[in-house]
Parts: C-alpha cells; structure tokens; sequence
C-alpha cells in the first residue's frame, strides 16, 4: 500500500536534500538572485533541483487523475481489457514503490494502466448495480474531503505508535487481499469474502466486515499520506519526489474507491 511508499520517499527525499549542502546566507542568497544563472533562492540547488512544495505534488496528482480517467474511459468500453492492464499495473505499482529514484514514465505508465483496469471493473459492477460507480466516486471524494479538512482544521497527526500501527494493520491487509485473490482465482468463488456468517440473525457475506475495515484503513491511510507530504515539504526535499508523493496518493485513492465500490455492492445485493 501507500504509506510504506510515503515512508521511503521522505526518507530519501530528505537525504537527498542534505546532499545537496548546506542552506545559503542571506548575503549569499542576494548575491546569487543578481546573478544570471537560474538557482533556487531558498536553497542555492538548480532549478531542476528545487525543493518540494504543496503545489508541485498537487499539480503531479492532478495529472495523473486526467490520465487515469482518460484510460478508465478505455476500459469502461472494452471491459475485456481490465484483467491483463491489472497485472501490468500491479507489476509497475511494485517497480516504483522499490525503485530507488522516483520514475515519471513508469508512474504515468501505472496510472494509465490503473485507469484501464478501474474502467473494466467499474462497468461490470455497473452492468450490475445501476448507479453504484456514481455512488462510490461520490463516497470516496466524500471519505478524502472529511480526511483533508480533520488534517488541516483539526491538526491529526500520527504519534510513532500509531504509525507503527498502521504499517502492519495495511500491510497485514494486503497479504490477505493477495492471498484470497489466488484462492478466489483457482477456486473460481470469491475466497474469504464470499463465505456467509451470522450475526445477530443477520447472515451475511464476510466481505462486509471485511469491506468496512479496509474502507477505514484506507480513510485512515490518507491521514498518514498527507503527513509524509507534510513533512516533505518541511524538510524541503527534492521536487522530482513530488512524483512519488502523487503516486502514493494515488494508490491510496484507488483502493478507499475499490474497497467502497466492493462494499456498496454487498448492501445493494
């Protein structure tokens, strides 16, 4: 998932921004903005170098929401196409998050075959469940609004214990998440998720307890992006990291619509 992703990017962003020297003097910082040459006057770096800032990752994570609803388009009319853009997906979403140096290609390539693979499965779940794609698209911008406005207005913010909390409960997830999709795949049923439990009277797939929790490691997951990016910016690491800043965003994004897309289907069945 995402935040082991935010984690490393901060890390190396931050150590590469030491490399580049220390912070310039004022009288130093006047003397370079009267020369010719382009240098960042916060930092004395190249241009090209420049230190991360909100609008950098928020351009970058715009860009790759137009690309990957550009190719949602693509899927939602050739839904055949959703299963092996996934695969492709999965495979660039694991090269950027190990890859050392933040790759704009390979994250735009994620992006388009994201957006593929989101179109194919939103217009089965649509041939369906008339209107659920709306609903899910309303409820995730719903879920990050409310995330964002506790971060910024009610100052959340993630204690060490909480963090460590958080990579073992999303990464615990994602071992099961990998686990059932093979059973599911060579037993041909939904794996873990479709066996039936009653609680209370009520019988009811075990996808739904399962589909809350992930929705709220999700919600809770974007608390944790936004303060890795916060961070980020404060420790004014490199700009071209703003790419993986996005892309983690991005994942974390894909999988709350997933996971409420999923969830809404069990109630409307």
């Amino acid at each position: 998932m995402s935040n082991p992703m935010m984690k490393r990017t901060l890390n190396e962003g931050v150590q590469a921004g030491r490399n580049k020297g220390p912070v310039m003097s004022d009288q130093e910082l006047n003397n370079l903005f009267n020369q010719p040459a382009a240098q960042n006057r916060n930092t004395g770096r190249p241009v090209a170098d420049r230190a991360m800032t909100y609008d950098d990752v928020m351009m970058k994570t715009g860009v790759l929401f137009a690309i990957l609803l550009a190719a949602a388009v693509v899927g939602w009319f050739v839904p055949p196409l959703a299963f092996p853009a996934m695969l492709i997906a999965l495979v660039l979403g694991l090269v950027n998050a190990f890859k050392k140096e933040p790759s704009k290609a390979l994250i735009i390539g994620y992006a388009a075959f994201e957006g593929v693979f989101l179109g194919g499965i939103s217009a089965l779940f649509e041939s369906q469940f008339s209107g659920i794609v709306v609903q899910a698209v309303l409820a995730t911008l719903c879920v990050f609004g409310v995330m964002l406005a506790l971060f910024k207005f009610k100052g959340v913010r993630y204690g060490s214990k909480m963090k460590k909390f958080m990579f073992i409960a999303v990464g615990g997830y994602a071992i099961f998440s990998l686990i059932n999709f093979g059973i599911a795949m060579f037993t041909g049923t939904g794996g873990a998720r479709a066996v039936e439990i009653n609680i209370m009277g009520i019988s009811m797939p075990l996808g739904v307890i399962i589909g809350i929790v992930a929705t709220v490691l999700a919600a809770m997951t974007l608390i944790m992006d936004f303060q890795m990016i916060e961070q980020g910016v404060k420790q004014q690491i490199p700009e071209k990291y703003s790419w993986m800043c996005a892309f983690s965003l991005m994942v974390t994004l894909v999988w709350l619509y997933i996971e409420i897309l999923r969830l809404l289907s069990y109630f409307r069945n």
